[in-house]
């Protein structure tokens, strides 16, 4: 399991009251049928915050596949794509032990104390890269969020881990900067 993953879940009794274990067997015994009704119940009746109820359920709802096996079924017949995330997840530890990945079925979100960047294998050609960089304006590069709608406000397309440049970073780390 994932360092930064493992450390929120041993944090989690003294963050949320409850370990991991204990959410699961309440989100079991509620079965939400929405991941957004899942989060206002966490949030709203038991003042989870934003990032430990979506690892919450996340993990909930994977029947305990480890972090490793959510990123490699991610990945199954778009292994080209792997030197791409390698060269993201790099990029973005690389801005703070605050930094927590939380892998899904689809993407991996990247978390500070709210998500500030997706990372999403989109096709077998191309990752989709979601950033939370409201009030930026969209360019060639940086387009609108596309198909992540409000999770993100902008998206890049990445076909090489070569695009993994400066100015990529530079956009990831100003989302990882507003994102405290």
């Amino acid at each position: 399991m994932d360092s930064a993953l493992q450390t929120m879940i041993n944090n989690m009794p003294e963050k949320t009251g409850k370990s991991l274990d204990e959410w699961k067997a309440i989100l079991k015994e509620k079965a939400f049928a929405k991941h957004g009704e899942a989060m206002k119940f966490l949030k709203g009746e038991h003042g989870v915050t934003h990032g430990f109820a979506n690892t919450i359920i996340h993990l909930s709802k994977e029947n305990d596949n480890t972090a490793e096996d959510l990123v490699a079924n991610q990945y199954k017949g778009k292994e080209v794509l792997l030197p791409i995330y390698k060269s993201l997840l790099k990029a973005v530890e690389s801005f703070g032990s605050d930094v927590v990945k939380t892998p899904k079925k689809t993407s991996v979100s990247i978390i500070r104390k709210k998500q500030f960047v997706l990372i999403k294998p989109a096709t077998k050609t191309r990752i989709d890269l979601g950033l939370k960089l409201k009030g930026e304006p969209t360019t060639d590069r940086l387009q609108n969020s596309g198909p992540f709608g409000t999770m993100c406000t902008h998206r890049v397309q990445l076909t090489s881990s070569d695009q993994v440049d400066e100015e990529l970073i530079a956009w990831m780390r100003k989302a990882y900067e507003r994102a405290n």
